[in-house]
């Protein structure tokens, strides 16, 4: 059963606002997160919640980050700090466009997007000699970047529509919102609240031996996989003429919302599956190194009672 105070608020956030203020709002990355403490292994989910439990070094106390589910929404809080944190503004999306050939390199200058971000996060997660605060927020920043990317329209825009902001749409009975609130918000809730719901029913739709399948490829191969998600599934399914049309406003109706359900729901398996490999290769301590270049040297982890 879908929950009925968060889905007020998200209505009542979809009438507010232009565009919306969190990506997949808090439900999507709650559960993405969820998943990923599901599925990693207890060396790695010993050194997460060494980590969180070090959460007042960050300052932040209006945006805590005492649980992996707190920490997959502190990048999106503390965008309320103002210029403490500005700078990471643009590390939650890539704008690379769906009807251009897939190329993230005009989109990832000086590393200033998601899936650049993601493989730096990693790289500062794995490595023990950097203090725990840079550390834990290399971790906030790990687990939202990965929901992120997982969220289509946070890797794919089309001419300039700043991944949907500015495709005006009507969702079911709601008829004034834009396409990429639509799947940030009410989409997701409802995906994830279809039964069976959360974390423990998406990741039981997976088979385990499907797992291992979904987490595999490298950040690249994840932004394109969303990329072309976002062409096919997200424009696709309500404008199927994007790269030769000029959309007006456009609807999606409740059999549409069906069909995309299933869709959403394994886009938030993927999203933790991957986030779960991904903090693994840097906390664990089975792997010589981080996957994804540059690759630093390793590092022996600490002894068990300082082990973070």
């Amino acid at each position: 059963m879908i929950r009925p105070v968060r889905v007020l608020l998200s209505l009542l956030a979809l009438l507010a606002l232009p565009s919306p203020a969190f990506a997949w709002w808090e439900y999507g990355h709650e559960t993405v997160a969820e998943i990923a403490m599901k599925t990693v292994k207890p060396t790695t989910r010993a050194s997460i919640l060494w980590l969180l439990g070090r959460q007042k070094v960050l300052e932040t106390p209006t945006c805590p980050a005492r649980t992996i589910e707190e920490a997959s929404v502190w990048p999106d809080c503390i965008k309320t700090l103002g210029d403490r944190f500005s700078y990471a503004y643009s590390w939650h999306f890539q704008d690379t466009d769906i009807c251009q050939p897939f190329d993230l390199k005009p989109w990832c200058k000086d590393g200033n997007c998601v899936s650049s971000q993601i493989a730096r996060a990693q790289r500062m997660v794995a490595d023990r000699k950097l203090p725990p605060r840079d550390r834990l927020m290399a971790l906030a920043f790990l687990v939202h970047f990965v929901g992120d990317l997982h969220q289509p329209l946070h890797a794919a825009e089309h001419d300039g529509d700043q991944g949907g902001n500015k495709v005006k749409m009507s969702y079911g009975a709601l008829p004034r919102t834009n396409l990429h609130s639509v799947w940030d918000g009410l989409l997701a809730e409802r995906s994830i609240s279809t039964p069976l719901s959360g974390s423990a029913g998406i990741l039981a739709e997976v088979p385990p031996a499907e797992r291992a399948r979904l987490a595999s490829g490298t950040i690249e191969d994840w932004s394109r996989d969303s990329w072309e998600m976002a062409k096919s599934q997200v424009y696709g399914s309500v404008i199927p003429n994007i790269c030769t049309a000029k959309p007006g406003t456009v609807a999606m109706d409740e059999a549409t919302i069906e069909k995309l359900i299933p869709v959403v729901r394994l886009q938030v398996a993927k999203g933790g599956l991957r986030l779960a490999r991904l903090l693994d290769e840097a906390l664990d301590g089975d792997h010589p190194e981080v996957a994804h270049p540059p690759r630093p040297k390793r590092v022996p982890a600490p002894a068990p009672a300082s082990a973070g």
